[in-house]
């Protein structure tokens, strides 16, 4: 295994919340249960983002040498390869928490919709 394949697992397992787990047989990164990162181009020295495509423009632009879209709908959407072999560890700790911010604030946003959902109905207050 090489060395930025190690990085990239050891800096996404050690994000707040953060597990490892496997999809369609691959290693990926989640946060209560949603994926935020992979590895499913671990045979090419690279990782997977999940970025929104402005994120995504903003990375390609500053270091288009390291990240560069996936081919295809998953790369319209936001699916960013990252250069394990040439991204530094600085880079790639802040893509990887970038990615895992995403999920964070879905979720988050989704759990502040259903408590005010509960308050407004009266089925939230003591």
């Amino acid at each position: 295994m090489s060395r930025g394949v190690e990085l990239f697992r050891a800096i996404a397992c050690s994000l707040p919340g953060a597990a490892e787990s496997a999809h369609c047989g691959h290693p990926d990164f989640r946060l209560n249960g949603r994926i935020f990162a992979t590895l499913s181009a671990e045979a090419t020295s690279r990782g997977v983002l999940k970025l929104t495509t402005e994120q995504q423009a903003q990375f390609v632009a500053e270091l288009p040498e390291v990240f560069h879209p996936v081919a295809g709908g998953w790369g319209r959407m936001g699916m960013t390869y990252i250069a394990l072999d040439r991204a530094d560890e600085e880079t790639m700790r802040g893509a990887l928490m970038t990615a895992h911010r995403n999920i964070e604030s879905k979720q988050g946003g989704s759990t502040r919709k259903k408590l005010r959902d509960a308050n407004r109905s009266g089925r939230g207050r003591s």
